[in-house]
């Protein structure tokens, strides 16, 4: 079972601590193709969390549910307009069946990194796989893993230097672990928020569709489709399931 990083105190602040996705120019492109992805049929997000996405899905008229594993997530996405018409089943994505098919399953946000071993992303990936009707897509929006940045014999890199946030990624490129630390600034002083993830390459991702059955679609760098290169520090991948 994932543990829960996201509790009521994490949950109370998530969407301030995360206002630059709400932004339209970085919301609106990817419900534009998830929305285009889903060609009218119903989604399930996995890790839906406080409804930034799915209730902007919804709004136009795509059908959608979530997989949640915190309930305080799930109790912020109550509290907004459409939020309690969502069905929300709380659970890991992992593991946690609910009922239907669906045209699309989706992960964005680097969220498929909240699994830490190997083991539950490839679970993750089979989860999506019998959630889809045939031709469906499952699509994951993720970094790129970092490891250029990363100096030899050093462990850490600063990700962001501000006056009132730092932000340090610690690696250990043997288990190929992750943990995301966060130094803000409070009126009573600094506050370490961290996070541990496991960082997953591309091409592992896409052996994990493999194994879950599904095929490669296509790979962009964004959400508004450009090109993936060298350079992409992310990348948002599509993996079809084949016809029946």
């Amino acid at each position: 079972m994932t543990d829960d990083y996201f509790g009521p105190d994490v949950a109370a602040r998530y969407d301030d601590s995360s206002a630059a996705m709400f932004a339209p120019q970085v919301l609106e492109p990817a419900v534009d193709r998830l929305e285009a992805l889903a060609n009218g049929g119903p989604a399930l997000e996995f890790a839906i969390g406080t409804g930034r996405v799915a209730l902007a899905l919804a709004a136009r008229g795509v059908p959608v549910k979530g997989i949640e594993l915190s309930p305080a997530m799930v109790g912020q996405l109550r509290t907004k307009p459409g939020g309690a018409d969502v069905v929300v089943t709380l659970g890991d994505m992992a593991t946690t069946r609910v009922d239907g098919t669906f045209a699309l399953v989706y992960l964005v946000f680097n969220t498929v990194m909240n699994l830490t071993t190997q083991e539950a992303q490839v679970d993750c990936f089979i989860n999506a796989a019998a959630h889809l009707d045939p031709g469906g897509s499952f699509v994951v929006e993720v970094n790129v893993p970092q490891l250029r940045r990363l100096p030899p014999g050093d462990r850490a890199n600063v990700f962001a230097a501000g006056g009132e946030h730092w932000g340090i990624d610690e690696f250990d490129v043997v288990e190929q672990k992750l943990v995301s630390h966060h130094f803000i600034a409070t009126e009573a002083g600094f506050r370490h928020d961290w996070v541990p993830f496991r960082y997953v390459w591309p091409s592992e991702l896409d052996l994990m569709a493999r194994i879950a059955g599904l095929r490669l679609r296509e790979r962009r760098g964004d959400w508004h489709g450009a090109p993936f290169t060298a350079e992409s520090t992310r990348h948002v991948a599509v993996w079809a399931k084949p016809e029946a």
